[in-house]
């Protein structure tokens, strides 16, 4: 029979982290979905660095890229901003301030 414990040598990656916590809130599916995405798109833009080591300038960096270079919806940028506040407050247990919190 195979052991089904959790390795603590071997902690879960970041994006299973983020699935898990997701769940054990009871998120739809497709908010998990969308979560995972923009987390791994705002990892991929900071070259792959890990959100613990960044911080509020990234995240604002990510936000303002999505407005000025992407020309994201509004809708679009709160919602990269609610899945970067998620990981960073649920998963990292982080709280970033509240300049990360206005409006783009």
């Amino acid at each position: 029979m195979k052991n089904t414990r959790p390795d603590p040598s071997n902690p879960p990656k970041l994006l299973d982290q983020l699935r898990a916590r997701i769940r054990t809130m009871h998120y739809s599916i497709r908010t998990e979905e969308v979560y995972t995405d923009w987390v791994r798109r705002f990892i991929l833009f900071h070259r792959k660095r890990h959100p613990q080591n960044m911080g509020v300038a990234e995240v604002e960096a990510f936000l303002s890229y999505l407005a000025n270079e992407r020309h994201v919806s509004s809708s679009t940028q709160n919602q990269a901003k609610a899945a970067l506040l998620f990981l960073y407050k649920q998963v990292l247990n982080i709280d970033l301030p509240s300049v990360v919190l206005h409006s783009w």
